[in-house]
């Protein structure tokens, strides 16, 4: 690495001396050419050591599919996002604008300015020809580039189009609620200067066209137009047209210095995290160098913060998916990391919200994890020995989790969906309860989660069992994600979807107006919406609510969070209940049954799980 260093700065500081003896060069393009230098070479060593960082495991992936057809789809999701900001648009059509003009104008400007460039000086032109174009124009004979005009006026509505995008920009930060945010980030100090230039640059340029434009009657209508206005000032002259330029280099430049250390290193990284993410990489719970990829591709947008239940129903504003990135990729600020990471539901609706796709979940729990201390012995988990499998060849096995068994309907209705379709099972935590592992590991115990994971998984691979089914969201993210079983691994809700679309499980349709909540774990966490519907709709009559799906409110109760007490968790538990008594349901179904200790006592209304609505309306043969 340090040679490669020593053999940059020589290279780079040859090319500055050649610019400087380039018959097109000018004193002021240097704070410019300086700013390129510098991020270039804190980009490329930031991405090195971070790729020199990855685990094994991500290695390998990136190794096994670098080649292969994946980067078709990453090159169209970077178009997608990165440039169209196609996720934020679906948000707001305004905000969308917003990020897109300047994005995507930006990137209009740079590669029509080069076409530019290209056409005016064939023989070849120098890199900051194209974007100093304006100025260097008079200098040379442009009669024979037929196009001039049209290129003139093609880059005067490009940057038209990017100065919209700045006002929108600035305006948002006045007042952001019509471009559909109720707050926006608190940034640190090296974010807000670097902002600053990016505002800057715009304007600037803008301003030094037009200045040359009142001089040499060069450019497209829009800095001819404002040429002329300059000239009929009196500031037209060759002093302020030099000190504009100069202005714009230094925006810049100073910009360009400042990326590697602000939120717009998201600009670059995005698309080497999209591409990765499209090879398969995942992160894991452990720092590496991926996850300073996903630490560094957030824009500090602040998207996740409106949505956030904390926000909503609290009013605890320093916490979000926003703030704890900041806090763990400033290193001044990583004192702050640890409490943030802690005060968190962990229901997902930032991940849900997050124009990036980012994990913020998996990056809070790396944290947890990094600063959590053994709580065990080290024969703590000594009882786990003396649990054994059960010979469940030709059966399935069905785990009811922890919560389910505080919840017993539950587990009592799916033995009665069993035992109607005659499904042979093996009820693997009746007697012996072994937690599935996941709420250790969501606070950070991870050596203790692993231990419940390898003794699951060594039960379940001796019993022989078929598929797992689990009543549990919670376990079922973990057994579907953290364990690396051989066998299907269902949501109940999926395998009651299953047999009733197989045709081995007859259900009546009652009169029943009901309502559904989905939990975080089971739909943000796993994906799982449409099955739940689909049997609450065969089953019962489904009314819609405000806020479902993705954008469903968290109950409040899970296990994420260890600091909020009874009084925040009923507050948060309120609003969804709220959400879900708006359509006057008879009753109101989940599966989850953390979720449904949670609602059962708010109201008057029934709190059921999907499972014993269908065993209520199971036809008897």
């Amino acid at each position: 690495m340090t040679f490669f260093v020593v053999i940059y700065w020589i290279v780079a500081v040859g090319f500055l001396v050649w610019s400087v003896f380039n018959p097109y060069f000018s004193v002021y393009v240097m704070p410019f050419l300086v700013g390129v230098v510098l991020l270039l070479f804190f980009s490329i060593v930031k991405y090195w050591r971070w790729m020199s960082s990855f685990d094994k495991l991500q290695r390998a992936i990136i190794r096994k599919n670098i080649w292969s057809w994946r980067f078709l789809p990453a090159i169209w999701e970077a178009i997608r996002e990165s440039l169209l900001h196609w996720r934020i648009t679906k948000k707001n059509i305004l905000l969308g604008y917003m990020h897109r003009s300047l994005a995507f104008g930006w990137f209009l400007l740079i590669v029509v300015g080069a076409v530019q460039a290209k056409m005016a000086f064939p023989d070849g032109h120098p890199i900051w020809m194209a974007i100093f174009f304006n100025y260097f124009e008079p200098e040379v004979d442009l009669s024979a580039f037929a196009q001039a005009e049209f290129f003139a006026n093609l880059m005067d509505v490009l940057l038209l189009y990017v100065l919209t995008g700045l006002m929108l920009a600035m305006f948002k930060k006045v007042w952001s609620r019509p471009l559909g945010m109720k707050r926006t980030t608190r940034h640190t100090l090296m974010d807000r200067v670097a902002k600053l230039s990016l505002w800057c640059i715009f304007p600037l340029r803008l301003l030094s066209e037009s200045v040359t434009a009142g001089i040499n009657g060069n450019g497209g209508f829009l800095v001819t137009w404002l040429g002329g206005v300059f000239d009929s000032i009196g500031l037209a002259n060759p002093a302020f047209e030099y000190t504009c330029w100069l202005l714009y280099s230094v925006a810049l430049g100073v910009f360009f210095s400042l990326m590697p250390f602000s939120r717009y290193m998201h600009i670059f990284t995005e698309v080497f995290l999209i591409y990765f993410r499209q090879l398969g990489v995942r992160d894991s719970d452990k720092k590496t160098g991926y996850t300073m990829f996903e630490l560094s591709a957030c824009s500090r947008c602040g998207i996740c913060i409106d949505g956030c239940p904390m926000n909503r129903q609290l009013g605890i504003v320093n916490m979000q998916g926003v703030y704890m990135l900041q806090s763990v990729r400033n290193l001044e600020l990583q004192r702050n990391a640890e409490p943030i990471a802690e005060n968190c539901l962990m229901c997902d609706r930032c991940v849900a919200d997050c124009p990036v796709n980012l994990d913020l979940s998996l990056i809070r729990r790396q944290v947890r994890i990094k600063n959590k201390a053994a709580i065990d012995t080290k024969d703590g988990y000594g009882y786990l020995r003396d649990v054994q499998p059960f010979n469940a060849i030709g059966r399935v096995a069905y785990f009811g989790g922890c919560m389910s068994h505080l919840t017993p309907d539950i587990t009592s209705s799916m033995e009665t969906i069993f035992n109607a379709v005659g499904q042979k099972y093996w009820y693997m935590d009746r007697d012996e309860t072994i937690c599935c592992g996941r709420p250790l590991l969501q606070q950070g115990f991870e050596h203790q989660a692993f231990e419940l994971r390898r003794k699951n998984t060594e039960l379940i691979a001796n019993s022989k069992a078929t598929m797992l089914i689990t009543s549990c969201p919670i376990c079922y993210q973990s057994f579907k994600k953290e364990y690396r079983l051989p066998i299907p691994v269902l949501h109940h809700t999926e395998y009651i979807d299953m047999l009733i679309k197989s045709g081995r499980l007859k259900l009546r349709k009652d009169d029943r107006r009901v309502t559904y909540h989905d939990p975080c774990e089971l739909g943000r966490g796993c994906g799982i919406y449409d099955e739940p519907r689909d049997i609450l709709r065969a089953t019962t009559t489904l009314l819609k609510t405000a806020e479902e799906r993705e954008k469903s409110l968290c109950c409040g109760f899970n296990l994420g969070n260890p600091l909020l007490d009874l009084d925040q968790q009923t507050l948060i538990r309120n609003a969804a209940r709220d959400n879900l008594m708006a359509p006057h349901p008879d009753t109101i179904a989940t599966a989850c049954p953390m979720c449904k200790k949670a609602f059962a006592h708010a109201d008057n209304v029934p709190v059921k799980d999907i499972a014993e609505i269908v065993a209520e309306n199971i036809v008897k043969n």
